[in-house]
């Protein structure tokens, strides 16, 4: 087990970029309203995530490029270059600074919810946390960050595998709510929560810029393929944890929740207080993790599609990645209630994420980029399977944020 640890990389990354706050909420208030019955929606996103996310890092082990380099090079000449550009660089640099806030909002109440809620403390949290992340991307270097974000995957794997064992749920109730589809009425908006805090456009510019770093060519393809793989994996086995607790403690009890800080304090009474201390230190991990990906993302894709060289330690790269952090911070300091915006970053992924994952699968198709590792039909199947849901959730997404459905 320690060896497979250790031969975590790009993949821990995406692990700790999706599962943020919001997915931490968004799971528990899946498994308090619905209890199990939308586990199947978290195992259908976490294999699409795992689709994606392979060929991202494919696409970077094998060309050595990241995905905006490739975008770069491949709109070099077509009339849609500056319009695409402008929509992916506002759409990922608005909805970043957007999930940021919620990031490091989220990483202050898993403190909240161990040394207790006050605004002053609240505040002195969102700071502290920021600071963190900044320091972080400011000094730079693939390694590092990567090892921090391993070490915290596993902390967030430990608090809430801990947290499901104190609430122990019913494993059959869970087998078959991963295996039944089935959407509940009211249901909907939830499944489409679940799918859309995961499957992010965000985490493909990440994973191939971070395969490339890590990895030298496409000797190393199977290293990438078993790093994405159990890394997601690990994500999809967290998010799981996270529903069939608050299926197991609050569904079953009939409680009504808003967030999972919510889930925190009702955990304390039935379970005792360790419970709302593995809770809260679960998502403090995922905050911070999240913290720390949105804006180093966001830096690997502005400088690929800009052309700017000098890669994580430039400048230019540190400057677009702390000021995700800053715009975050003050957004979450601002007192703006976060649902407005969680709203305001699904509205810009709704518009990006049908794009991008377009365009990763055209680019997968161009033997003349990745030669015999190009997509076969398997790959492209699958790869159509989840572009046709991502346009339909994209979509959705969007005209919800939007107020007209």
């Amino acid at each position: 087990m320690l060896d497979r640890i250790r031969q975590l990389g790009p993949g821990a990354l995406v692990a700790a970029a999706f599962i943020g706050p919001g997915t931490v909420t968004a799971c528990t208030l899946a498994g308090a309203r619905f209890g199990y019955a939308l586990l199947w929606a978290l195992l259908f996103t976490t294999l699409a995530t795992v689709a994606l996310q392979e060929m991202s890092a494919r696409l970077g082990v094998v060309t050595q490029k990241g995905l905006g380099e490739v975008l770069a090079e491949t709109l070099q000449s077509s009339f849609w270059k500056r319009p695409l550009f402008a929509l992916i660089g506002v759409a990922l640099y608005m909805g970043n600074a957007a999930y940021e806030a919620g990031n490091v909002s989220g990483a202050a109440l898993g403190v909240a919810a161990v040394i207790g809620e006050s605004d002053a403390g609240f505040r002195i949290s969102v700071i502290v946390i920021s600071a963190i992340a900044a320091s972080l991307l400011w000094a730079g270097g693939y390694k590092r960050v990567e090892a921090v974000l391993i070490a915290l995957v596993m902390v967030m794997a430990a608090a809430f595998a801990a947290t499901a064992v104190i609430v122990r749920p019913d494993l059959a109730a869970l087998a078959t709510g991963l295996t039944r589809p089935a959407i509940p009425q009211d249901g909907l908006m939830t499944v489409i929560a679940l799918i859309g805090t995961t499957v992010v456009p965000y985490n493909l510019f990440l994973h191939a810029s971070a395969a490339k770093a890590k990895w030298t060519g496409a000797e190393d393809l199977k290293s990438a393929r078993a790093d994405t793989a159990l890394s997601v994996g690990l994500g999809g086995v967290i998010a799981v944890l996270i529903v069939s607790t608050a299926a197991a403690s609050l569904f079953a009890a009939g409680l009504d929740i808003t967030s999972a800080a919510d889930m925190a304090a009702q955990l304390e009474p039935a379970f005792g207080a360790q419970s709302k201390y593995l809770l809260g230190l679960g998502f403090f991990a995922a905050g911070l993790s999240s913290a720390i990906t949105a804006p180093l993302a966001t830096g690997y894709a502005m400088t690929e599609i800009f052309r700017i060289r000098g890669g994580s330690r430039s400048f230019a790269f540190r400057a677009v990645a702390l000021s995700v952090v800053i715009v975050g911070a003050g957004l979450s300091l601002t007192g703006v209630r976060p649902v407005t915006i969680i709203v305001t970053a699904q509205f810009a992924n709704g518009l990006l994420l049908p794009v991008i994952a377009a365009f990763l699968l055209f680019a997968m198709n161009r033997k003349t980029l990745l030669g015999r590792h190009a997509n076969g039909p398997a790959a492209n199947l699958a790869g159509a399977v989840v572009v046709a849901v991502t346009v339909g959730l994209g979509a959705r997404l969007a005209l919800g944020a939007l107020g007209l459905l």
